[in-house]
């Protein structure tokens, strides 16, 4: 008999929701969007993990590496590929040379011929780039035909620039550096994935829970909309005899219409999102749509926990309000809120952190359901506090102008709504700032330093063996924005030839005098001298092979193709240095030669390396740079040098993080639109007799401001404390020293406020409208 009662009191306020009129359906269709932008964002978040994981193996399924140290016979099944990676104004570009072999060769993935020679094939998002006016510069650096698009399948985004370029003659430098035969494309064996260490388990768990709470407490909030015009609608039913409980049952059925309606809604804006997902690139992550498929488990968990907890927060809301057929008492003066229990969940939340305090290093592990279980406490004990200290402070708040004391005598009337209203924004930014802090905490455990002195040179273009120095030298120092290049040239020296398995090496150098500078002190130099240096790293052999008249031995580009390696004798006079730090970091080894000592044959034995310097104020010059050596040769690698380097795993966690917290805070925004809009509808008829009574709309309009401002800077400022808290103890946990860095949290709270900002304006224009005389009228 109780279910049947359950089932027909909450079919009979489904029926109300959208049989009672315009108010009615204007009720339900707020709630239906304030719950549809939180489901859509819940299955967003949920899919981002599957995208992330397609996109891997999308480029492990491309991968042409060699992976055996075997090099594959020419066939008519094998294909020749050379790695042609470049950079476009910060964005990178893949790209690869190829020659098939034979009819049988191996196609890319997304690839259904093979571009002829001068040719490629290219991703849309590069077609788009090329054939648009900011594209000039590159297309002077892939002078190729554009024949073809890579399907979906061979790119790992929508976004993503890559491209396959016919060549001819690669296979003769097969088994270089420059190139390499393959048989087929992907990791025919993979390895196992290396485990994550404890703290970017934790970072990972972190920022899940800091994502979904707020979507979370913002379908809470919505459920909620229009509070004030269903009790007195439950007034109503009340008169007509329904009892206490029927009421209350009816109204979670309202509230069950809405979130109802919500899911199909959320249904649809995720997929709308899920296919305009493709056009957008956020921090350099772009995905297919198909690529955003959430686990049918996560489904099934949305669609029944969201009517559920529409169906339980709208009992609790009314488990305090007394509906009697004359009206409702919660237009009195409520009772104080209390204190105690609502400090209860942050405490509970520092315990279940706590016992994990240090395990971040030596092999220490995390409790999962402790860490997701003590940061959702301390979050949610955000928005337990906050309705208590708004109510706090509002009740203590003098008198001002008009516009202030509208707006604290409202506040003062429902803080509790004020409350709800910002909640979201503030678990957010609590959240965001206690992530900021852990990755800032433990930033330089996955972060390494280069070495490279980016004060000397700021580029590095590595030449293929056999290609000249000193013209490529002279090329590149016409580019546009060069001031200087430093030219070496790489070799290793044996002391017997290296198909007979030398048993000592050493380093050689080659360069002029003032780039040999760069990399060791030199008593005198002129063009012709040959030095013997000391203090290289990793370098024992260089004394034992400093003998005047020693024959050593380079191995040339033909030597492994069955030819002689070139041999060279060191002078009678053999100067020494002292090796110190080159543009690279490294300090070199073994001997430093002069173009003036260099024998003949010396290119096809050494790889050239120019160590580029920069004009920052030269626009484009890394693209003049990058257009002037792939001239050169297509197998030229140039790239740009960074002071620091961070780990693959940290870096793709944060980019995570930053995708989910763009769409987190893009919605809350539209979501605290529509609540905004919810309550002024409601008020409707206030704001028209206050106009009507004299009230400028100035007035009205600064009192609306001053009721949101007030909310949220009392929220910013409690959820900075929540978040810096729940900061340190996650950096204590991760056996990190614990900062705050006030940059980042100014940052943050900014962003927060600026949400609110924003969606105050945007909600003027439907405020102005609504203080017009009509609002008066009534039915």
């Amino acid at each position: 008999m109780s279910t049947r009662r359950w089932a027909r009191d909450l079919a009979m306020g489904i029926r109300f929701a959208f049989a009672g009129g315009r108010e009615g359906w204007i009720r339900a269709l707020l709630t239906a969007v304030g719950v549809g932008l939180g489901v859509a964002l819940l299955l967003l978040t949920t899919a981002l993990p599957g995208a992330l994981a397609e996109r891997d193996r999308r480029e492990e399924a491309r991968l042409d590496y060699a992976f055996s140290s075997e090099e594959v016979p020419r066939a008519d099944d094998t294909l020749v590929v050379a790695t042609t990676d470049t950079a476009y104004r910060e964005r990178d570009i893949r790209g690869r040379l190829v020659e098939p072999d034979g009819p049988h060769a191996p196609l890319p993935p997304g690839v259904d011929a093979f571009p002829a020679p001068g040719e490629m094939v290219v991703s849309p998002a590069l077609r788009e780039l090329l054939d648009s006016d900011g594209g000039g510069l590159l297309r002077e650096r892939l002078p190729y035909d554009v024949v073809g698009t890579i399907g979906e399948q061979g790119l790992i985004g929508s976004q993503e620039l890559a491209y396959y370029a016919g060549s001819d003659g690669l296979g003769e430098r097969a088994g270089t550096s420059a190139a390499t035969r393959i048989d087929g494309f992907g990791n025919p064996d993979p390895s196992p994935e290396e485990p994550l260490d404890p703290v970017l388990v934790l970072l990972i768990l972190v920022v899940f829970v800091v994502l979904l709470t707020p979507v979370a407490v913002f379908i809470a909030a919505a459920v909620r909309f229009g509070g004030e015009r269903r009790d007195r609608r439950l007034a109503a039913l009340r008169l007509v005899g329904s009892d206490g409980g029927m009421t209350r049952r009816i109204a979670a059925g309202e509230a069950l219409a809405g979130a109802l309606l919500g899911l199909v809604l959320g249904t649809g804006f995720f997929l709308a999102g899920r296919e305009a997902a493709a056009s957008f690139e956020v921090f350099h992550i772009s995905v297919f749509p198909s690529y955003l498929n959430p686990s049918p488990l996560l489904v099934l968990l949305v669609a029944t926990a969201v009517p559920a907890a529409a169906v339980l927060v709208t009992l609790l809301a009314l488990r305090g309000v007394v509906i009697e057929p004359l009206g409702v008492v919660r237009t009195a003066r409520p009772a104080r809120r209390r204190l105690w229990w609502r400090l209860l969940l942050p405490l509970a939340g520092i315990g279940m952190l706590a016992p994990m305090i240090g395990q971040g290093r030596d092999g220490g592990d995390f409790n999962q359901y402790l860490v997701v279980g003590g940061v959702m406490c301390l979050l949610v004990g955000v928005t337990a506090l906050l309705p208590w200290i708004v109510e706090t402070v509002v009740a203590r708040l003098g008198a001002g102008g008009v516009s202030w004391q509208l707006a604290v005598r409202r506040l003062q009337l429902s803080s509790g709504a004020a409350a709800r209203m910002v909640n979201g924004i503030a678990v957010a930014v609590a959240g965001a700032i206690a992530l900021q802090m852990l990755f800032a905490g433990v930033e330089n455990d996955y972060t390494r330093d280069t070495g490279y002195d980016t004060s000397r040179a700021q580029m590095h273009v590595q030449l293929p063996r056999g290609t000249e120095l000193a013209p490529a030298a002279a090329s590149l120092a016409e580019a546009k924005g060069v001031s200087r290049v430093y030219a070496l040239s790489d070799g290793y020296l044996a002391d017997r030839p290296w198909a007979q398995e030398p048993e000592r090496t050493a380093q050689l150098t080659v360069g002029d005098c003032a780039t040999l500078r760069e990399v060791a002190r030199l008593p005198s130099c002129e063009d012709g001298d040959v030095f013997s240096v000391r203090g290289g790293e990793y370098d024992t052999a260089t004394p034992s092979l400093s003998e005047p008249g020693r024959t050593l031995y380079l191995e040339t580009a033909a030597a492994g193709a069955g030819g002689e390696d070139l041999a060279w004798v060191l002078p009678e006079e053999l100067k020494r240095a002292e090796s110190v730090e080159d543009l690279s970091g490294t300090k070199r080894g073994g001997f430093l030669m002069t173009p003036g000592a260099a024998p003949a044959g010396l290119a096809e034995a050494v790889s050239g390396e120019l160590y580029l310097s920069i004009d920052a104020a030269v626009p484009d010059a890394p693209e003049h740079v990058h257009n002037a050596a792939a001239a050169l040769d297509p197998l030229v690698k140039s790239m740009a040098w960074h002071a620091t380097d961070r780990a693959t795993r940290y870096d793709t966690i944060r980019t995570g993080l930053l995708v989910g917290a763009t769409a987190v805070l893009a919605l809350i925004g539209a979501s605290l639109l529509v609540s905004q809009l919810e309550q002024l509808r409601e008020r409707r008829k206030l704001l028209s007799a206050l106009v009507a009574f004299g009230t400028r709309r100035r007035t009205l309009s600064l009192s609306v401001l001053w009721q949101t401002a007030i909310p949220i800077g009392l929220g910013l400022l409690l959820a900075s404390a929540v978040g810096m808290a729940l900061g340190a103890v996650l950096l204590r946990m991760a056996s990190a020293a614990v900062r705050v860095d006030w940059t980042s949290v100014l940052q943050l709270t900014g962003a927060g406020a600026a949400v609110v900002l924003l969606v105050t304006l945007l909600s003027l224009p439907p405020l102005l409208r609504m203080m017009r005389p009509e609002g008066l009228r009534t039915e």
